[in-house]
């Protein structure tokens, strides 16, 4: 890893489903843990509709298996402590606001991370559940940590370009508009993982096979290796827009 991650304090992170914190934040879990770091991780649904073969896959044993890969996955990247919500699928924007607010409030006023991570007010990908997981744990951060650093994900430009062919491959972003790309002066963390970072963070992906395997099957692991494990940028939260959560969005 050739960019320290600064701090020594605990790190949070707040996702939607199962997979995205490997994606968006397993080399920074993994560096973190190695550093001696508690690491506590957050799960808003069980992500039991993750599938396009819902015959073979019906809600109840797909979130079975994603509970038992999520754990492995977190545990190829050294964290332990992990909370599911239990939340459906697909209607995270159907539920309570505050109610879900003061549960993410608790966790995060014993945790009391010096960093939170989770999606931008964009989601990232757009996904409506993603998109409201960003409003709630920046409501809670801003209620039980408000010293603690919230960072969001995003794509450099020259990151999103040298791997656009595969994002247009595998048609990832609901909108043109999206990923919205961090200009080089807005990126306040890029870790460039180091073999043995890059090697454990495409095993924990590998755990979470239900999502992973076709992937990696369609990509290769050697691409899968460069584009999903060899970089990871955060920028600094800004204030976020005033999003429509009422309808979904």
């Amino acid at each position: 890893m050739t960019n320290p991650l600064p701090g020594t304090g605990p790190v949070l992170g707040i996702w939607a489903h199962p997979d995205d914190e490997v994606y968006l934040s397993g080399g920074l879990m993994a560096a973190a843990r190695a550093a001696g770091r508690r690491v506590v991780c957050v799960t808003a649904t069980r992500g039991e509709h993750g599938t396009d073969d819902p015959g073979h896959w019906p809600p109840e044993r797909l979130a079975a298996v994603r509970e038992v890969e999520l754990t492995a996955s977190l545990a190829a990247l050294g964290v332990t402590e992990h909370h599911q919500l239990g939340l459906p699928d697909g209607g995270c924007a159907r539920q309570p606001f505050d109610t879900v607010v003061t549960r993410l409030a608790a966790i995060v006023a014993e945790v009391r991370p010096e960093i939170v991570l989770t999606f931008g007010p964009d989601g990232f990908t757009g996904h409506p559940d993603h998109r409201m997981v960003s409003a709630w744990a920046e409501a809670a951060r801003n209620r039980a940590a408000p010293a603690a650093r919230l960072l969001h994900p995003r794509l450099t430009a020259a990151f999103a370009d040298t791997w656009q062919h595969v994002y247009d491959r595998l048609r990832l972003f609901d909108s043109a508009d999206l990923p919205w790309r961090a200009a080089p002066d807005r990126v306040a963390i890029e870790l460039r993982l180091d073999d043995a970072l890059a090697d454990r963070k495409l095993v924990a992906l590998r755990a979470q096979a239900t999502q992973t395997a076709e992937l990696l099957t369609l990509l290769g692991a050697e691409t899968m290796r460069a584009w999903a494990c060899s970089v990871e940028s955060f920028v600094d939260a800004a204030p976020a827009p005033a999003w429509d959560f009422a309808d979904g969005c």
